[in-house]
C-alpha cells in the first residue's frame, strides 16, 4: 500500500472515530415566543439525542389532540433536577414551549410542571427539560 493511500486511510479512520459536535437545529419552531399547554401524558419517551413527551391536549370545543414536546436528551434532562418518576404516563402536566412555525400540534420543550397531585414527584415544581 503507497504512504499516500495509508495516510488517507488513517485520516479518514480518525474522522469517522471522533464524535460530533454537530446539533440539530430549531429553526422549525417559533423561539421567539412560549406557550402554555396543559394536557394528560399519554408516554414519555427517554432517548438521545432528544427526548419526546406525548401530551393529550384538549382544544376549545374539548376534542383531544396529541401533542409532541421534544426535549433535549435524558442525561441533560436529569441534570436539571428531574426525576425518572415525576412524569409519567397518565399524569396531568403543564408545559411551557416554543411550538412548531407552521401551527402544527408539536413544541420545543422548555419547562414542566407536574399537577398530578404527588409532592413526592414534584407536584406543582416547574423544572427545565431542554
Amino acid at each position: 500500500m503507497s504512504r499516500k493511500l495509508l495516510a488517507i486511510t488513517g485520516l479518514a479512520l480518525l474522522a469517522s472515530s471522533a464524535p460530533s459536535l454537530a446539533h440539530h437545529s430549531h429553526a422549525n419552531y417559533d423561539v421567539s415566543k412560549w406557550i402554555v399547554i396543559e394536557g394528560i401524558v399519554k408516554q414519555v419517551v427517554l432517548i438521545a439525542p432528544h427526548s419526546i413527551v406525548y401530551l393529550d391536549v384538549k382544544d376549545d370545543q374539548g376534542a383531544t389532540a396529541i401533542w409532541a414536546l421534544e426535549a433535549t436528551a435524558p442525561a441533560g434532562i436529569f441534570g436539571n433536577g428531574v426525576a425518572r418518576e415525576d412524569v409519567r404516563a397518565g399524569d396531568s402536566i403543564k408545559a411551557r414551549c416554543h411550538q412548531l412555525r407552521d401551527g402544527a400540534n408539536g413544541c420545543l420543550l422548555g419547562f414542566i410542571t407536574p399537577l398530578h397531585g404527588d409532592a413526592a414527584r414534584g407536584h406543582g415544581v416547574e423544572r427545565e427539560w431542554d
